[in-house]
């Protein structure tokens, strides 16, 4: 909405004579440029001065001077006709097969694991020069880099395990719950694990994402538990390796045991009742909501993740 009734007489024209006269300092000179008449310059000029409660020019001998307001008004003005003329052109659709493009995501590596291969694959098939690079997901949100355009999306687990930003969307991709994984010569006989055989056990904790707490011990942690940590991983395939030849326990992601824990070394059952499932969301600045490139990516992983494999 307008602040000032005055404002609403001002058209396009009387904009266009205000950007004309301020490059130009010539009332004739504008009057040439836009194919006008001089009155109809002075008479934009007197709206504009009207609407804007300003002289905006001083008439002098090296030209027409423009005020401090004018001075203020002009990258403002300049913006609302450029915006216009996007408005008449209508906003390009990003289309990746002409010309290369990169793509910058913040992500752990369950994303690495499950979806990224999977992306990359349908990207070949269509013969796309499209580069994805992953930066790994720390303790919290990169929020200045999504912010500053740095990051296009920042894939993270939920819910609750990052701050929301009000700036940001955010989407859930998929659904995932945690499985225990054990050496098969050392794997219990039922089906479900007990809270109370878990805790038993010595664990091997993968931390392929930076993380103060993670939803296990946070979950064992409402129930007055803890259990012995003997080794902390950077990524999922070094812990299960880790516990190979061993009794040790390794919770995992079902998906990830699903594509990594090979049957014939490893077997699996059912977490303890209770222990809860999270999701992989992705987050991205609502200033790229609209982006044509960003929605394009956006597609893709949703895309991707309603496959199959995944």
């Amino acid at each position: 909405m307008l602040s000032s009734n005055v404002l609403r007489k001002l058209d396009m024209q009387d904009l266009m004579v205000f950007i004309a006269v301020y490059e130009q300092n010539s009332v004739t000179g504008v009057s040439e440029a836009l194919c006008v008449s001089q009155s109809t310059v002075s008479y934009c000029l007197k709206k504009l001065r009207t609407g804007f409660e300003d002289e905006l020019f001083i008439n002098t001998r090296t030209g027409m001077r423009p005020s401090h307001k004018a001075g203020t008004m002009y990258h403002h003005v300049l913006k609302i006709l450029e915006s216009i003329n996007l408005c008449h052109a209508g906003a390009t659709a990003f289309d990746p097969a002409l010309q290369p493009v990169t793509f910058n995501i913040c992500a752990p590596e369950y994303f690495e694991q499950l979806i990224l291969p999977r992306l990359l694959k349908n990207f070949a098939v269509a013969e796309l020069p499209v580069m994805v690079n992953v930066h790994k997901l720390e303790t919290d949100i990169p929020a200045e880099a999504l912010r500053d355009g740095s990051l296009d999306l920042v894939i993270g687990f939920g819910p609750n395990f990052h701050r929301n930003h009000g700036d940001f969307n955010t989407r859930t991709l998929l659904e995932d719950d945690l499985v225990c994984v054990f050496d098969k010569r050392a794997a219990p006989p039922e089906p479900r694990l007990s809270l109370q055989g878990f805790i038993e056990r010595r664990h091997v904790f993968p931390t392929p994402w930076t993380s103060i707490t993670n939803m296990v011990d946070g979950w064992l942690a409402k129930q007055a538990r803890q259990r012995q940590i003997v080794a902390r991983a950077n990524s999922y395939s070094a812990a299960l390796k880790t516990i190979t030849g061993t009794d040790f326990i390794l919770t995992l992601p079902r998906r990830i045991q699903q594509l990594l824990a090979n049957e014939a070394v490893f077997k699996h059952c059912e977490a303890p009742k209770g222990l809860p499932s999270f999701t992989l969301d992705m987050q991205w600045s609502q200033r790229v909501d609209q982006d044509s490139a960003n929605t394009w990516l956006r597609e893709q992983l949703i895309k991707a993740c309603a496959e199959p494999e995944i």
